[in-house]
C-alpha cells in the first residue's frame, strides 16, 4: 500500500507535472466529492511563483468542467427522478435558483452548496452555457482571492518535505 501511494504522489509531483495536476485536481473537487483543489494550487505557486497566472486559469478551467460534470448529473438525474416530492425548504431553494437563473451558477465556488448548485441547475435545464460561463467567472473570483491571500499570508518559503523514501 505504501509503495502504491508514493508511486501516485511521485507521479503527481508539482514540480514535474504542476500545471496537468492541477487541472486534475481542480476537476475532481468540483464535482460532488469533498475535496478541495485550493492546497494543490497554492503549492504549485509557492514551488513556482512565475506560474501564478497559468496555474489560477488552469485550476478555473478544470474546475469549470468539474461544474460542467456536475450539470450533465444533474440534468441526467432529473430525467430519471421526475416525481421527486420537494419540502418547503427545497422549493424555495428551487423557486431562487429559477429566479436568479444561470448567474446563480456564480457562487459554485463555495464549499458545501457549490457543486450541488450546479447539479440543480442542470435539474432545472437552465441554459448550459451561461451556467457554465457564470460558474467559471466565479471559480476564477475564488481561485485569484485565494491564491492571492495565501501568498501574502504566508510569504516565506516552505520547508521542502519527504514523504516517500
Amino acid at each position: 500500500m505504501e509503495a502504491w501511494l508514493c508511486s501516485i504522489i511521485a507521479a503527481m509531483a508539482l514540480p514535474r507535472f504542476g500545471l496537468s495536476t492541477v487541472f486534475v485536481v481542480a476537476l475532481v473537487s468540483a464535482t460532488l466529492l469533498p475535496m478541495g483543489s485550493e492546497p494543490a494550487v497554492f503549492g504549485l505557486v509557492k514551488l513556482n511563483p512565475d506560474v501564478f497566472w497559468q496555474a489560477v486559469f488552469v485550476a478555473t478551467a478544470g474546475n469549470a468542467i468539474g461544474g460542467a460534470v456536475n450539470w450533465w448529473i444533474g440534468y441526467g438525474a432529473k430525467r430519471a427522478y421526475e416525481t421527486y416530492k420537494h419540502s418547503a425548504v427545497q422549493a424555495k431553494a428551487l423557486a431562487w435558483l429559477q429566479r436568479l437563473g444561470p448567474k446563480a451558477c456564480f457562487f459554485a465556488f463555495l464549499p458545501v452548496v457549490g457543486d450541488p448548485l450546479t447539479s440543480v441547475a442542470g435539474w432545472l435545464k437552465l441554459p448550459f452555457w451561461p451556467c457554465f460561463l457564470w460558474g467559471a467567472l466565479g471559480k476564477l473570483c475564488r481561485y485569484v482571492v485565494m491564491t492571492a491571500a495565501l501568498l501574502w499570508f504566508f510569504p516565506g518559503q516552505f520547508a521542502t518535505a519527504t514523504f516517500c523514501g
